[in-house]
């Protein structure tokens, strides 16, 4: 089997230019990688067929609220799916996920090289925090953890007191909400 073409610089611009920052989605820890490259997978394969279609992949960036133009999308996932498949095997995912990447930051690209890994974590964090805080005041709420959770499918966001319960296991001060320093603290737990 060929290598996929690479992704067409013009079709990939347009394709992600109406996303927030093209620099959340570039995951630059490798150790944290893989993993987090296996959840949004999973994520993204809504009927647990271990493939993402174009159509799992299009509901997903619609339901976080990023548009997107389904043919240029079609046009470059159908260039990473094998022949015989109807979707995107993970390893077919990590390759896309590569090609992006390399487009769009380069392979040891000069801002790469300037951060040192601490400023690359904390603006990781920065970045995933604010997927959360809906509306920008600095706190994570249990109605913005309700709502994020309920757009990525998970069954908790269903109940009010599982979700209240998720954000006093972190929320250290006890105010009922999670600051960005309580969230840095749980994510580096869960690395």
């Amino acid at each position: 089997m060929e290598p996929p073409a690479p992704i067409s610089i013009t079709k990939s611009t347009h394709l992600l230019k109406s996303f927030p920052s093209s620099n959340s989605f570039h995951l630059r820890s490798p150790s944290l990688n893989s993993l987090r490259l296996r959840r949004v997978f999973d994520l993204f394969d809504t009927n647990h067929d271990l493939l993402i279609t174009v159509a799992e992949i299009t509901r997903a960036l619609t339901l976080l609220g990023l548009d997107s133009d389904a043919s240029d999308l079609d046009s470059i996932i159908r260039s990473y799916v094998r022949p015989g498949n109807d979707g995107l095997t993970y390893e077919d995912f990590v390759k896309l996920h590569r090609s992006i990447n390399d487009l769009f930051f380069g392979v040891e690209g000069v801002e790469e090289a300037e951060l040192c890994k601490e400023e690359r974590d904390e603006a990781d964090l920065t970045e995933a925090f604010k997927v959360f805080d809906e509306n920008g005041d600095g706190f994570i709420s249990a109605v913005e953890l309700q709502k994020v959770l309920g757009k990525l499918g998970f069954t908790e966001a269903n109940e009010m007191g599982r979700v209240k319960m998720m954000i006093s296991s972190v929320d250290l001060n006890h105010d009922g909400r999670v600051d960005f320093s309580e969230f840095k603290d749980m994510m580096r737990v869960l690395q």
